[in-house]
């Protein structure tokens, strides 16, 4: 019996539309925990070696002023994987955005929606370091936005090797300890002893998988996370007595209101030149170690055949400070943590490096444009689309991050960052001119020339806020 019309007719219509399904981009979302861009090679680091995450700078769009909204994990995570500032949902701890956001697909899910795979390997959501790491377990991710999902235990601190706690230790009798803490640890054995090792082989696994169909898959390194834990033949190239620690300046602190000085600092950690310098070497240690499982992955996919049809994002939820200011870790808001390395690499768009304005929130609408999907209206982030193709492009006047420990918000321009600390500035404000001060080390807020634009600012922070908080969360 011959096949009806209406039946060939539906036939073509399929394969029309596994033809075109098969065409999408697929997209790879790496991200690493607590990595600041002055640690990579690809943005100026002379000493530490990251020659993966470079060749993939060569080949993408290397953004040179991309934020965070949050600056520490779990709002910067929940912020961009939900598509609304910390503000919008009131997501500034380590709790999962999906009370607040209902049934609003999240950046993973509006793909998995669209018929893609959609995996999690490790952390995306938030999810303990070093604790939610040593039990395997999922922290605050959410479960609708994955096809599959899967963990990466590792020893952690209590992996065997030369360990060594940094902070508060003085004397040296300090054993080595979890928790947050600035532990280092030189191990034993080989890479897939650990937490990241695992992420990038069941990364690998799932991109060969996968390949024949459109995938979401979204790689989760914990490293430089502390503790500093990394094999020793990572150590060995990063002797402690070599490294150079930031140019301390006197009288640095005396002109930061107090919720700006930072929660951990050379001071309050104990920490002197020597363990300061083990600490730079450690993280150093570290950020390697996750380089080479970020090489690990980029390899898979390019033996997957899908490098051509793949747009590869590389970030971090948030920066770190590595001793400027006196300063070390997350939630401050200045530069060295609001600022977070982000490298995009999309097929058939020339690579390049750009000065623009952009936020991780933008990470959600753009990848949904550049993917042929809808992109929500309701989406707080922009598409920063436009750049891709024009380094030069301007999608963002403004970008603003908070810090919700200090109740700190930050708003910035191409020349001004503006920093207050409560909504009603009582905490204190800073403003700094990124023009003639990059390290934000002359806070103007205070001086008689800039009582209107400090005025100007508090304005603009005002409506700011009233912007992100008018949203379909609560109509």
């Amino acid at each position: 019996m011959r096949p009806s019309a209406t039946t060939l007719l539906l036939s073509s219509f399929l394969i029309l539309v596994s033809s075109l399904a098969a065409q999408r981009p697929n997209v790879l979302f790496i991200i690493s925990d607590d990595l600041t861009s002055t640690a990579l090679g690809c943005y100026g680091n002379k000493v530490c070696q990251t020659p993966n995450i470079d060749r993939l700078a060569a080949r993408g769009m290397r953004f040179t002023r991309a934020h965070c909204q949050g600056s520490y994990c779990g709002p910067s995570r929940a912020s961009f994987m939900s598509g609304y500032y910390p503000h919008a949902t009131g997501v500034q701890g380590y709790n999962s955005p999906r009370a607040a956001i209902g049934d609003r697909a999240t950046w993973a899910q509006h793909f998995k929606n669209a018929g893609y795979y959609s995996a999690r390997v490790s952390k995306i959501f938030h999810m303990g370091v070093p604790g939610g790491i040593e039990d395997g377990s999922d922290g605050a991710d959410d479960p609708a936005s994955w096809t599959e999902r899967f963990n990466s235990q590792g020893p952690e601190w209590q992996a065997p090797g030369i360990g060594e706690t940094l902070e508060k230790n003085a004397d040296g009798k300090k054993p080595v300890m979890g928790g947050n803490t600035f532990v280092i640890v030189a191990a034993d054995g080989d890479d897939m002893a650990h937490s990241d090792g695992k992420t990038a082989a069941k990364a690998c696994e799932l991109i060969e998988k996968h390949a024949q169909e459109p995938f979401f898959i979204a790689v989760g390194f914990v490293r430089p996370h502390v503790p500093f834990v990394a094999p020793k033949k990572y150590f060995d190239l990063y002797p402690w007595e070599q490294m150079t620690l930031p140019k301390k300046v006197a009288g640095d602190w005396d002109d930061i209101p107090k919720p700006g000085i930072n929660y951990k600092t050379s001071v309050n950690m104990q920490m002197d030149v020597t363990r300061q310098k083990k600490a730079l070497a450690g993280y150093y240690a570290a950020v390697s170690f996750m380089d080479a499982q970020v090489g690990k992955v980029l390899d898979a996919l390019e033996k997957s055949g899908q490098a051509e049809n793949t747009i590869v994002i590389f970030t971090s939820d948030h920066g770190y400070h590595l001793g400027e200011h006196d300063f070390w870790a997350k939630v401050s808001l200045h530069d060295e943590s609001a600022r977070v390395p982000l490298i995009v690499s999309t097929p058939g768009k020339k690579p390049g490096v750009s000065d623009s304005l952009v936020e991780l929130l933008d990470l959600y609408p753009t990848t949904a444009k550049l993917c042929g999907l809808d992109v929500p209206a309701r989406l707080q982030g922009k598409d920063i689309s436009p750049i891709l193709d024009d380094p030069q492009a301007k999608v963002h006047d403004t970008v603003f991050s908070v810090a919700g420990s200090s109740k700190g918000l930050m708003l910035r321009d191409d020349r001004w960052v503006f920093i207050q600390y409560g909504e009603d500035a009582k905490g204190g404000i800073e403003l700094f001119d990124m023009q003639n001060d990059p390290k934000q080390l002359t806070n103007l807020a205070s001086s008689l020339d800039h009582v209107s634009r400090v005025e100007e600012w508090k304005a603009k922070l005002t409506a700011k806020l009233a912007a992100v908080r008018a949203n379909d969360l609560n109509p």
